[in-house]
């Protein structure tokens, strides 16, 4: 797979502009033809778009940055939920801790796919994810 070009200006042009990738992955759908969706079930992945026939995964272990956007989103919405009223009340919430943990088992089960799909769109604006390609393990 070739890099992107740079246009006339000498700058990178992103394949789509951020919010429309951005929108693609909060409804799971492919990052190249936003048609397609990238999840068979809850948990379960396809391994290509059936629309434009991208490989999700596109190589092992492809999937392993994605865990930053989960765990990310989680300690700041915990940081937040703990820290606001905190400073806020000026007294101690001792009381937040029980939710917040319970919130930090529950939240990334939820926030998977949704993971996911921000990871395959932070990758798609910035490399370009071609239809065409097909990884090593599935030739």
């Amino acid at each position: 797979m070739e890099p992107p070009n740079p246009t006339e200006s000498g700058r990178f042009e992103p394949p789509e502009r951020a919010w429309v990738l951005f929108g693609r992955a909060m409804r799971l759908r492919c990052p190249v033809c936003g048609v397609g969706p990238v999840f068979a079930g809850w948990l379960r992945m396809r391994k290509r778009c059936d629309h434009c026939g991208l490989w999700f995964e596109r190589e092992p272990g492809y999937f392993l940055g994605s865990i930053y956007f989960n765990y990310g989103l989680t300690v700041l919405i915990v940081t937040v939920a703990y820290l606001v009223p905190m400073f806020w009340l000026g007294r101690p919430v001792q009381w937040l801790i029980v939710p917040l943990v319970l919130f930090c088992l529950v939240f990334p089960l939820y926030f998977f796919r949704y993971s996911r799909c921000l990871f395959l769109a932070f990758d798609h604006y910035f490399s370009r994810l071609d239809p065409e390609y097909r990884p090593p393990f599935e030739r």
